[in-house]
C-alpha cells in the first residue's frame, strides 16, 4: 500500500461495511505462507499468494517486524461468593500485577479477592473504567505462572476454544519478547523460508517490539471519533532499527511495516523535530484519515473488522476509497 490522505470530519459510520460471518476463516491455512495476498497499488488490485510477497519488495527496502510474544493471557477464576470470573490481561505492569478486563455477573470491588488455578489468589487493587488492576499472591513472575495456567487469548471473531495447535500458530516465528495479549497478526503469515527469501532479494530486516493490548479489540462506541479514548501500549525501537531506517532512507529505499502494530510503534517514535527516538515508551496514538505518516512507506496488513480503529488506520494510510474497494 502507498500512503494517501483525505480530510477529517469522519464519523464511525464511514468505516462500516457488510462482513458476512462465514467469510471469517476460523482456522489458518495449513502452511503459513499459503494465505492469500491482495496487492493494493492505488487504483489496481492484484490477487497473489502470501509467498509472492518477496516479489513486491525491492533490494533497497527495509522490512520491519514486531517481535512481541503473545502470553497466555486468558484466565478463569471464582469470587469468594462462588461467582465465575473470566479475566483477560490487558498488560502486565509489575512482577505480579496486571491490568485486566473482567467478565462477571457482578464486577469485583477494590479490595476483594479472586481465586485462580493452583490455589493462587489475586487482590483487586485499583480500577480504571473497564480495567481492573490485580495483584497476584504467587512466588514466581506472573508471566511464568501464566505459561502453565493461562489460555491463549484468541481474537473475539474466532469462535472455538484455544487448542495446542492454536497456541503454536497464534505466535509469529520471530516472536521474542513476551508481553502481548494479541498477536501482531500480519506477522503470522511469515515462515523462516519467506524471511530468507526477502533477505536473498537484498532487502534488510529489522525489528521493533510493541506489546499488543486487549484494547486493540475494543469497539469504538461514539459516532464522533474525536471522543474515542485510545488504549495505551508499550513499545521499543532498538537503536539498530533506527540506524537501519536511516541507512534505508540514505539509499532511497522504502520502509515496509509488517502490520499495524509495527506502523504504530514507528510513527509514535517520531519527535517534534522529525527525528526517530530509540528506546521504550508508551503510545496511545489514534490514527485516522488526515494523519501525516513520517516513517512508513508501505504496509502489509490483514483485513480489519467494520468500525474498528485498525480499519481507520489502514484507511488513513491507503486512502478511504482504496480500502473500501479492497
Amino acid at each position: 500500500m502507498t500512503t494517501h490522505h483525505r480530510g477529517p470530519f469522519l464519523t464511525l459510520s464511514d468505516f462500516d461495511y457488510a462482513l458476512p460471518a462465514e467469510l471469517i476463516a476460523q482456522k489458518p491455512a495449513p502452511v503459513r505462507t499459503a494465505s492469500r495476498l491482495l496487492h493494493v497499488d492505488r487504483d489496481s488490485l492484484t490477487d497473489l499468494a502470501f509467498r509472492d510477497l518477496p516479489s513486491l519488495i525491492a533490494p533497497s527496502d527495509l522490512v520491519v517486524l514486531n517481535d512481541t510474544r503473545v502470553i497466555r493471557a486468558r484466565l478463569f477464576g471464582r469470587k469468594p461468593t462462588g461467582g465465575r470470573i473470566e479475566a483477560l490481561i490487558e498488560r502486565i505492569v509489575a512482577r505480579n500485577e496486571a491490568w485486566m478486563q473482567i467478565r462477571a455477573s457482578h464486577m469485583p470491588a477494590i479490595g476483594s479477592t479472586v481465586q485462580f488455578a493452583d490455589g493462587a489468589s489475586a487482590t483487586v487493587v485499583d480500577r480504571d473504567d473497564r480495567l481492573f488492576r490485580l495483584r497476584f499472591d504467587i512466588q514466581e513472575p506472573l508471566v511464568d505462572w501464566l505459561e502453565r495456567h493461562g489460555e491463549v487469548p484468541l481474537p473475539p471473531y474466532i469462535t472455538h476454544s484455544a487448542t495446542a495447535a492454536d497456541a503454536l500458530r497464534y505466535q509469529t516465528v520471530f516472536a521474542r519478547h513476551a508481553g502481548a495479549v494479541a498477536a501482531p497478526t500480519a506477522g503470522l503469515h511469515f515462515d523462516d523460508e519467506l524471511l530468507t527469501a526477502i533477505s536473498q532479494r537484498g532487502a534488510a530486516l529489522a525489528f521493533v517490539t510493541l506489546h499488543v493490548g486487549a484494547g486493540t479489540f475494543a469497539p469504538v462506541e461514539s459516532g464522533d471519533l474525536s471522543k474515542h479514548r485510545m488504549h495505551s501500549e508499550w513499545y521499543d525501537v532498538p537503536s539498530a532499527t533506527a540506524e537501519a531506517i536511516g541507512a534505508t532512507r540514505a539509499r532511497g529505499g522504502r520502509i515496509v511495516a509488517i502490520g499495524t502494530t509495527t506502523l504504530r510503534a514507528l510513527e509514535s517514535a517520531i519527535d517534534a523535530r522529525g527525528d526517530l527516538r530509540t528506546g521504550s515508551r508508551e503510545t496511545d496514538v489514534f490514527i485516522t484519515p488526515g494523519f501525516r505518516f513520517r516513517v512508513v512507506d508501505r504496509l502489509v496488513t490483514n483485513f480489519h473488522l467494520p468500525k474498528s480503529t485498525l480499519l481507520m488506520l489502514v484507511s488513513a494510510f491507503g486512502g478511504m476509497a482504496a480500502m473500501r474497494r479492497a
